[in-house]
């Protein structure tokens, strides 16, 4: 069942609670969080210029309990942009009342405005809980990711 859950772009208003949950999804990830790294992410939500974009879902009681940031990519082969969904985190102890379905309504939504046909992302392949919702709303591609560090 969904709790009342608003899902909205993110706002400045939201540093704060915005911070907080990054850097949850960030340890999530083990990734070192820095105040450089969150100032930069930041700025990157309110610059025009960027096509970068985050999804907020809110409740009464807590304020942000859900995060998304997604954005613009070139499909070259399509002639189109696309969508790109970077970063997507739920608070744990409001996971299981339908956020993230809320969330990827919202995507969804701000997708079909954009012109995009589809969103694409990633996950950890060992992410089981996230793989469970994914299964049932996206299809799972047959592509394998590299990561070529630059040395």
């Amino acid at each position: 069942e969904r709790m009342n859950i608003v899902v909205s772009m993110v706002s400045e208003n939201d540093r704060g609670n915005w911070e907080a949950l990054y850097k949850a999804y960030a340890d999530f990830y083990q990734v070192p969080m820095s105040q450089e790294i969150l100032d930069t992410v930041w700025s990157w939500i309110f610059d025009k210029q960027n096509a970068f974009y985050a999804l907020a879902a809110r409740n009464a009681e807590d304020g942000l309990v859900g995060l998304m940031h997604f954005r613009e990519m070139a499909s070259p082969l399509r002639g189109k942009t696309v969508g790109f969904l970077d970063d997507l985190y739920i608070c744990p102890e409001s996971r299981g009342q339908g956020i993230v379905e809320a969330m990827f309504e919202a995507l969804g939504k701000e997708a079909k405005t954009k012109g995009w046909p589809f969103v694409r992302w990633m996950t950890a392949e060992d992410n089981e809980r996230a793989r469970c919702v994914y299964d049932k709303i996206a299809e799972k591609t047959p592509w394998v990711t590299y990561h070529m560090p630059v040395v």
